[in-house]
């Protein structure tokens, strides 16, 4: 009705347009034929399926092309009747009366709604930050967003180029570099904005950490816009808060997810540790690719309903099986391999917790050097074609008995690799080493979390501890990345296929070092908090075990990078298959009766380099590469790891 009463105002309006002597007076079915033809006219195009308030450029060129042909269809018919046409120039001249009546109604609307929504309620200054197209969409679901109510003073992007220009009506006032200086010109003129809201999902790293530490300086909170492009104008607008992971100033790096594919599509699949953090994510990623069975073995029987619950709800298509048993019981998990016959294993079980590990030594050495060694050698028995080991960045020159055990299990499995090589054997055994993962089960951030909301201390260990950091689903990928990899069999050996024939070990590219400080001061700021003010970090001193800098490699060897992305490769020594298993044999002996000064020599004999570090001492080495400007612990400097 509003479109037919607009369309037939416009007809005389035209006409006067085009023959002003004539006059306004026109005879009524005039008016009525102009409402009728755009009418008919705009069926094709929808025009009267259009959500005013909503309108956008796709209306627009509806709008367009039902005024040019409502133009065109009143002209024709005035001819056909024997009416002559006001002017030559008349089908234009309505044309375009009709564009703009059209066009501005819908406008009009747009603006009254935008004006509404203000009127209703005190609306909060917000700062937005991120590129143009992520700023459209986010001005864009404000307009269809009656509860969210913000005036948005201005737009920071990445480009330099852009400063002066307007958005919506919004201006862009520079760059994020340029961040502190335009807060302080708003502070200046009682407009500073009340949030920092951050639109560019692709915004990471050292970019958001920019955004997060000038809004932090001047007390303005920062949120990060929800996912746009999936938001329907039914659902409310919820900022989020800056995830710690988002602060990972790490590249992209690109998967080979054929290769995944070819390796997982269709076979059988057992991950063991299913429940864990790593396992669990294994089984995901794992899934994705649809293997004919996914097998899950976890001695815990709630972690295991999880993971088996959460891959029914997002892979009810892919066969899984859950698998309640110890890789320590050597009959149980033969009679696993024996039943489902595995073609890949990823062995996730162990016990990683340090302290844990300090003073439950010989549970540590029977769970993740004689479980690795069941699991490996039922594998070999029962035909499977490769296992991959998660190892942990502390079985190198590991100062506690979990590193150490650790560094047996790789012992073992370079042997097992070297032997199956030598004998022409298709089994390919496949070590994957890496460091901390955000989030894991008994890492620092849920501690930090969990004392956050008690609120502090935050308990640090030692000023100087650093580690390395990767999220899960990145560490995963590139675990699957080197099975991949690590499995490949080629006519022509490249130096990668050499080092892997000699016990090479896959080392995840881990970035480079956060400090344990520096990220519990994050966090901190994260919650909206001030450290050592609003929460205070409290230093407890190194746990048995610990040692203050971890490392991905050996002293002597070098970092070899690979011809896979995301992977580099460490050499280290290599023990004669027959030798490790005497000496396992003995380990798990001994280990058994819960001999502990037996098992420790034995562990001593397989890892030279072990130093044990039962006290907890404080023992200086070289620390590892910090970010240029992170030198001091005590500063506060940005979380970019």
């Amino acid at each position: 009705m509003a479109d037919g009463l607009i369309s037939g105002i416009a007809a005389p309006v035209a006409r006067f347009l085009a023959a002003p002597h004539d006059g306004l007076l026109h005879p009524l079915w005039f008016i009525a034929g102009g409402a009728i033809t755009l009418l008919v006219s705009g069926l094709p195009f929808r025009i009267p399926q259009q959500y005013w308030r909503f309108s956008g450029v796709a209306d627009l060129r509806g709008i367009a092309a039902a005024s040019i042909g409502g133009a065109a269809l009143f002209s024709l018919t005035l001819w056909l009747s024997g009416f002559p046409l006001p002017s030559p120039t008349f089908p234009l001249i309505y044309a375009l009366v009709l564009l703009v009546g059209l066009g501005g109604g819908r406008l009009l609307t747009r603006l009254y709604g935008r004006m509404r929504q203000q009127a209703q309620g005190q609306a909060k200054r917000v700062l937005l930050a991120g590129s143009d197209l992520s700023a459209d969409l986010f001005l864009r679901a404000l307009e269809r967003a009656p509860e969210a109510r913000y005036e948005v003073l201005g737009l920071l992007t990445r480009s330099p180029g852009q400063q002066g220009r307007r958005l919506q009506g919004v201006p862009i006032l520079g760059t994020t570099d340029d961040l502190s200086d335009v807060l302080a010109r708003l502070a200046d003129s009682d407009s500073a904005p009340e949030t920092l809201i951050v639109t560019d999902p692709e915004w990471r790293g050292s970019q958001l950490s920019v955004v997060l530490d000038a809004g932090q300086a001047r007390g303005i909170s920062v949120q990060r816009a929800p996912s746009l492009t999936n938001l329907t104008p039914a659902q409310e607008i919820q900022m989020r808060p800056i995830a710690l992971e988002d602060l990972l100033n790490r590249p992209e790096v690109p998967l080979d997810r054929e290769g995944m594919a070819r390796l997982i599509q269709g076979q059988v699949v057992m991950v063991t540790g299913a429940g864990g953090t790593i396992g669990s994510e294994l089984a995901r990623q794992v899934a994705q690719f649809g293997p004919s069975q996914l097998l899950l073995l976890d001695h815990g029987e709630y972690a295991l309903w999880q993971i088996d619950l959460e891959l029914s709800e997002l892979f009810p298509h892919v066969s899984r099986h859950v698998i309640v048993g110890n890789i320590r019981d050597a009959q149980r998990i033969g009679e696993v391999f024996a039943h489902h016959r595995p073609t890949l294993v990823f062995h996730a079980a162990a016990l990683k917790h340090v302290p844990i590990v300090e003073t439950n030594p010989c549970e540590g050495v029977l769970t993740n050097v004689i479980g690795t060694r069941i699991v490996a050698d039922a594998a070999i028995r029962h035909g499977a074609s490769a296992m991959v080991l998660i190892s942990s960045d502390k079985a190198v020159n590991p100062s506690s008995i979990m590193g150490a055990t650790k560094r047996c299990a790789e012992i073992y499995c370079q042997a097992l690799a070297a032997e199956a090589e030598a004998r022409g054997s298709i089994f390919r055994c496949v070590t994957v080493r890496f460091g901390n993962v955000l989030g894991s089960t008994g890492s620092v951030v849920p501690l930090f979390r969990r004392q956050l909301e008690q609120g502090g201390p935050l308990t640090v260990t030692h000023p100087d501890m650093t580690r390395y950091f990767m999220t899960v689903p990145e560490a995963v990928g590139l675990v699957l990345q080197a099975s991949v990899r690590g499995t490949a069999t080629r006519r022509q050996k490249d130096e990668t296929d050499l080092r892997l024939q000699q016990g090479g070990i896959f080392v995840l590219d881990m970035g480079e070092p956060v400090r344990i400080l520096d990220l519990a001061r994050q966090m901190i700021r994260l919650a909206g908090l001030r450290p050592d003010e609003d929460v205070a970090i409290r230093f407890t001193g190194l746990r048995p075990g610990e040692k203050l800098y971890e490392e991905l490699f050996h002293g002597r060897e070098a970092p070899v990078p690979t011809d896979a992305p995301g992977l580099k490769m460490a050499t280290p020594r290599l023990i004669d298959l027959e030798a490790a298993t005497v000496l396992l044999q003995r380990l798990e002996a001994v280990s058994l009766v819960d001999d502990v000064s037996d098992a420790l020599t034995i562990i001593q004999d397989l890892v030279p380099e072990f130093a044990h570090n039962p006290l907890g001492e404080v023992r200086h080495t070289t620390p590892p590469r910090l970010p240029e400007g992170r030198g001091q612990a005590s500063g506060n400097q940005a979380f970019v790891p």
